[in-house]
C-alpha cells in the first residue's frame, strides 16, 4: 500500500533551496519521491546542490530566478509547466534578513525585504495557483516564522514580512480549498543552519535557545524538512490556513 506521505510522481518547487531550510526541504521533498526543481538568484550554487542530490539518486534540477522580481517569477512557473505539464508543490521559502534599530531603519531596506519576503511569495503563490485550479489539486507552503509571532528587536521588517504570510495563508486558504488547493506555512524556531552559524557559535545566545526551548537545541533542518514533505503529502489532505510552528516548545514556553 502507497504511504500517505509519499510524494512519488509529485513535481515541487522550493525557492531560496540553495542552502538553509531551502535546501532541506528540496532533499526531503525528492527523498519522498518528488522531482524537485530547486531555485535561488544563484545557478552554480544551485547547480552544485543539485549534484548533490543526483549524486544520491534522487531527482532534481536547478532554475534560477530572483523571487523579487515578478517577470521572473511568472516565466520560472510557465518553464517548469512547459518542461513537467504540471506543478503540484510550491513551496516559497527565498527570504533576507535586514537587522537595524527602528530609528535608523531606511525605507529602501524595509522596502527591499517586504518585496523579497512578502511581495515574491504572494505573486509566486498566486502563479502556482493558476497552475493547480484547472487541476484541481495543489500544495502552497510558505515559510513564515515564529519572530512573526513573538516579535524581536531589531527586525522590523522581517517580522512584518513574516506576519503577513502568517495572514496571506489563511486567505489563500480560504480562496482556493475549493480547488483542492491547500496553503499552510511552517513557523521554524531557532534551527542550526549555515546563516546562524555566528549565533551558534555565541555561547550566551548558544545557551538562550537551548534553554528556553523544551526539548534543549537548536532545530535541524531536517526537522523542517520532514514537516513540508507532511503539509506536501496526502497525510495533511485536511490541514488547511495553518502555521505549523516547528519550535521544540520555544513559543510555547515564557
Amino acid at each position: 500500500m502507497t504511504s500517505p506521505f509519499s510524494l512519488t510522481g509529485k513535481i515541487a518547487l522550493v525557492t531560496g533551496a540553495s542552502r538553509g531550510l531551502g535546501f532541506a526541504m528540496a532533499k526531503a521533498m525528492a527523498e519522498a519521491g518528488a522531482h524537485v526543481i530547486l531555485n535561488s538568484r544563484d545557478q552554480v550554487a544551485l547547480d552544485a546542490k543539485c549534484a548533490e542530490l543526483k549524486s544520491a539518486g534522487l531527482s532534481a534540477e536547478a532554475l534560477a530566478a530572483d523571487m523579487g522580481v515578478e517577470s521572473e517569477i511568472v516565466s520560472l512557473v510557465q518553464t517548469i509547466l512547459a518542461h513537467h505539464g504540471k506543478l503540484d508543490i510550491a513551496i516559497a521559502n527565498a527570504g533576507i534578513q535586514h537587522r537595524a534599530p527602528l530609528t535608523d531603519f531606511a525605507t529602501e531596506d524595509y522596502l527591499r525585504v517586504i518585496a523579497v519576503n512578502q511581495h515574491g511569495p504572494w505573486l509566486l503563490a498566486r502563479e502556482a495557483a493558476r497552475a493547480m485550479v484547472p487541476r484541481k489539486s495543489g500544495r502552497i507552503i510558505f515559510t513564515g516564522s515564529i519572530s512573526a509571532i513573538l516579535g524581536r528587536a531589531p527586525i522590523s521588517a522581517y517580522v512584518a514580512s513574516k506576519g503577513a504570510l502568517h495572514a496571506v495563508t489563511r486567505a489563500m486558504a480560504a480562496d482556493l480549498g475549493r480547488h483542492g488547493i491547500t496553503v499552510n506555512s511552517i513557523g521554524p524556531g531557532y534551527i542550526h543552519t549555515e546563516m546562524n552559524t555566528a549565533l551558534v557559535n555565541d555561547p550566551a545566545f548558544d545557551a538562550m535557545v537551548k534553554t528556553g526551548t523544551p526539548v534543549g537545541r537548536w532545530g535541524r533542518p531536517e526537522d523542517i524538512g520532514n514537516s513540508a514533505v507532511y503539509l506536501a503529502s496526502d497525510a495533511a489532505a485536511f490541514v488547511n490556513g495553518h502555521i505549523l510552528v516547528v519550535d521544540g516548545g520555544f513559543s510555547a514556553t515564557m
